[in-house]
């Protein structure tokens, strides 16, 4: 059974948990789309809008992990006041990195890796923290874009799961990747 545990911002209203998988990605990425489809079933909204998600989502995974949606990073159209308050957020957040089983950071294909994004991996470089990276939205590319954009775009990564949440492509192998990153109860 999945079911949403909490909405928080600070570390004292954070739940206690065992393990997580914490998902991250730029706002507009998918994030709340791949969150569904490898879940299936709506645990996150979805919307035109970028930047909804405005809290640290909590959500356990059949008692056995927390799933951890985070706000998407790089949405200009927040005041400097939210992107401080944000900063602080994370920070505290990411500083029970002890829990964190693995960080999914979702880029978006068509796009590959902006310089949010690149400031993402250098932090959880810092943090010594287990990630993978999801390309999402392979759907919208034709198979020879999607082939470029490979080679042009991710080239220096090569352990990247390239993802369709409309199609469901390589959502098993990103399950896959989730389960062998989990302490065995």
């Amino acid at each position: 059974m999945i079911k949403f545990v909490s909405s928080a911002k600070t570390k004292n209203s954070f739940p206690v948990t065992r393990q997580e998988i914490v998902f991250v990605g730029r706002s507009n990425v998918g994030k709340s789309s791949l969150l569904n489809a490898l879940y299936k079933q709506k645990l996150a909204y979805t919307g035109k809008t970028p930047g909804k998600t405005r809290l640290i989502n909590f959500f356990d995974i059949h008692g056995r992990y927390t799933a951890v949606d985070v706000p998407g990073y790089g949405f200009a159209r927040r005041s400097d006041q939210e992107l401080i308050e944000f900063g602080h957020m994370m920070d505290d957040y990411f500083s029970r990195k002890n829990k964190i089983k693995l960080v999914v950071m979702i880029v978006d294909s068509r796009i590959g890796f902006t310089d949010d994004d690149r400031d993402m991996l250098e932090y959880l470089d810092e943090l010594g923290l287990p990630y993978v990276i999801v390309a999402n939205k392979t759907d919208k590319l034709s198979n020879n874009q999607l082939a470029n954009n490979k080679r042009k775009l991710f080239h220096d990564h090569i352990d990247i799961i390239y993802v369709s949440c409309l199609k469901k492509t390589n959502i098993d192998a990103l399950e896959k990747r989730i389960e062998s990153h989990l302490e065995v109860d």
